[in-house]
Parts: structure tokens; sequence; C-alpha cells
């Protein structure tokens, strides 16, 4: 098994108990997203962790599949919708490429803190362009490392050495041109003023 998928096993249960680092900042790119769904929707969200943002969408779309590489992650996540009863929620360990052949068959698709932690960006994004309908959209919140001079960009490079999940650093600007070349065009985006670190954005997909 993968590095980063063991090491999310391992912390599930406690990553599950972990209270919001900062609501304010969750609770506006949660708002900002919603502008964005609507009820006829299909969506696909990867990295979804132990869904608890997949529990809070998937009431106002029509379906919502949520995926991530760790099973105990996932194992959480079904927890958590059998007690909600939805029933247009699928939690599944699956890989954003295990979608590869589903072209053009999402209106949405969402990457939440995941970016910064898959071995190659611009594929990815490449990938979840090719799974959205024409004019369908993609949210993003990521750690962009690269931005201003910060220790992290340089310690990303050996996070696996000592048992920790891969970590890519890049800056903003790389992001903006992975988007853009894969034919997406940025409708939204915030940095929130506390942490010059994170980007969250909503891209388009031409028509």
């Amino acid at each position: 098994m993968d590095k980063s998928i063991r090491y999310w096993n391992r912390i599930a249960e406690r990553y599950a108990r972990q209270p919001i680092a900062n609501e304010a900042e969750y609770q506006k790119k949660l708002e900002v997203t919603r502008g964005y769904l609507k009820p006829e929707m299909r969506v696909l969200e990867f990295g979804c962790g132990t869904g608890s943002t997949a529990l809070l969408h998937a009431p106002l779309v029509r379906e919502y599949i949520a995926i991530d590489l760790a099973p105990n992650m996932i194992a959480i996540a079904e927890r958590k919708r059998a007690e909600s009863g939805l029933d247009n929620l699928q939690f599944q360990v699956a890989a954003l490429e295990d979608f590869a052949g589903q072209t053009e068959s999402f209106d949405a698709v969402l990457g939440l803190n995941i970016l910064h932690l898959v071995e190659d960006r611009d594929q990815a994004i490449a990938l979840v362009s090719q799974l959205l309908k024409p004019g369908g959209v993609f949210v993003s919140s990521t750690a962009c490392l690269k931005q201003g001079l910060n220790p992290f960009r340089f310690i990303a490079p050996f996070t696996q050495w000592f048992n920790l999940p891969l970590v890519k650093a890049f800056s903003r600007a790389d992001l903006e041109h992975g988007l853009t070349g894969a034919g997406l065009r940025i409708d939204y985006q915030w940095v929130p003023e506390g942490n010059k670190l994170v980007y969250f954005l909503v891209a388009v997909k031409g028509e």
C-alpha cells in the first residue's frame, strides 16, 4: 500500500474528531460553492476524506459521488452517510483516474485540500476537465506552498522520508497555468487574509 494511503488510514479516526481549523473560512467556501450547485447536477468530489463536506453539499444536487484512496476514511464517511439517510450520496474507495472513461459526465467536480497531495497536479486537472460537461465547474481549495517565502516550500520534497504523506509545492501561478492549459477559466478566486498559502477558486470549463 502507498505510504500516503497508509498515513491517512492510520490517522483517520483522529482526523474525524478534529474541529475545523478556521470555521469562518470554511463557511465562506461552502457558501461560494453552493452558489454554483443546482438540483439537477451530478457531482464528483475526489479526496473527500471523512465526507463532512460531501454530506453538506449532497442535498443540493441530484447525485453526489465522493471518493478517497484511504479505506479507513471512506469507512467513517459511510457511517456518517448511513446516519444522514441521504440516498443520492455514494462514498467509494477510488482514485480520480478510475473515472477516466466517464468523459463529460459531471456538472461539477470538487477537489478540496487535495491538489498539493497528488503526484501530478496538471494531470489531475486535465482529467477533471475531461470529466466535466461543457460549462461544468471545478471547485478547488489547495495549499500553494511556493507562494512567498515560507519554510513549507523547502520541507515539502522530503515529507515521505518521515512516513508522512506526499506533499507537492507549487505557486498560485503554477496552479492557474494548469487550469487554463486544461481549458478551464477561473471564475472566482479567494485567498484568505489570515492564510496566504490557501488558494480557493472556482473554474469553469469552456462551452
